[in-house]
């Protein structure tokens, strides 16, 4: 059975059953606040043998249909754990998580699933904050037809201050070519729970959080699982679980990487800013540069080949820009204007 974006409830008839939520406590950041309601996905109305997202409380789709995974199911139901259509995996905390596509070729349509959460309070323009997160790759499964055989990378977390509610009909937004805190690198552990974690200070009052990958199929890298054709049908598709979600203020509020370095000030790095002519960059020599625009189009790529180097801007239209510059690993996403 072919198993989409949008057609994968097909899988089953829906079966519901009632469940106490009462006493229980998925803060994963005891040391600091958790800005993210229901951060291990464990509060929900019902235990429901069906894909989507159910009586999942807090969390909606922001793009097509994420799946509510949860441990309360039989063995082997579509959405059950640890066993289900798509992989097999005991949760990273609690007795659920979210499964989500982060990778979907189909035809000219580069479909995703995007999860979304409002915050429990809007963020501080000028605070650093801490993110993290654990997602482990899907493979494997009870689907008649292995349904996940590819790894992806470009998983991420991004923040908005507008809803982004996603329903029936909608057309499909473009790939978005942004985040917050993003992995760049292939998620392939089909066995454990990957830490994807970073830091970035607020430029506006978020309120709220999306996950998924923003990137389209052109700027996302892939790995196979397996190869295709005999003995089975396989499809063009990653599959990520998600679990244990944090956003503090408080750098001991959520559990990060040891390569997260402390979110560095704008000062000194892009200037001046807003920029009529050109726009100097400092201190990021070697780095690879991306600028994209306010609607995520690629306006200008490169490598930084010294200490101190220049973009010239004359010809861009004036309003907001986003430069993503990697180094050794590490993402910095960086705004800046255009302007007289």
């Amino acid at each position: 059975m072919n198993v989409s974006g949008f057609s994968k409830w097909f899988l089953t008839g829906v079966t519901r059953i009632g469940i106490a939520t009462s006493g229980l406590v998925t803060c994963m950041a005891a040391q600091g606040q958790n800005l993210v309601p229901n951060p291990g996905f464990e509060l929900t109305d019902t235990c429901i043998h069906q894909l989507n997202l159910g009586g999942l409380q807090d969390w909606y789709s922001a793009y097509l249909t994420p799946d509510h995974m949860q441990g309360c199911l039989s063995y082997g139901a579509v959405n059950g754990l640890p066993m289900n259509a798509f992989t097999y995996q005991e949760p990273s905390e609690g007795a659920s998580c979210v499964g989500l596509f982060t990778y979907h070729k189909n035809g000219f349509e580069e479909q995703r699933e995007w999860i979304m959460v409002p915050l429990l309070e809007p963020m501080v323009v000028g605070q650093t904050y801490y993110c993290s997160m654990r997602a482990n790759a899907g493979f494997g499964g009870n689907a008649q037809y292995p349904q996940i055989w590819l790894a992806n990378s470009h998983l991420g977390m991004l923040f908005t201050t507008y809803d982004r509610h996603w329903y029936w009909g909608d057309a499909y937004p473009a790939p978005l070519n942004t985040a917050h805190v993003l992995r760049t690198q292939v998620l392939a552990d089909t066995v454990g729970w990957t830490l994807v974690s970073g830091g970035f200070v607020a430029d506006s009052a978020y309120t709220y959080l999306m996950i998924g990958n923003f990137f389209s199929n052109a700027l996302t890298d892939t790995l196979h699982f397996a190869p295709p054709g005999d003995p089975w049908e396989w499809f063009p598709r990653g599959y990520t679980l998600i679990d244990a979600v944090c956003v503090s203020p408080n750098p001991i509020g959520c559990e990060l990487g040891q390569g997260v370095e402390g979110v560095q000030d704008e000062s000194g790095i892009l200037f001046p800013n807003p920029a009529s002519d050109r726009l100097f960059i400092a201190g990021r020599t070697g780095a690879e540069y991306q600028v994209l625009d306010a609607l995520g189009r690629a306006i200008a790529q490169g490598r930084a080949l010294n200490e101190q180097w220049t973009v010239d801007v004359r010809t861009w239209p004036h309003g907001a820009y986003i430069m993503r510059l990697e180094t050794a690993g590490r993402l910095e996403v960086r705004k800046f204007v255009v302007a007289d």
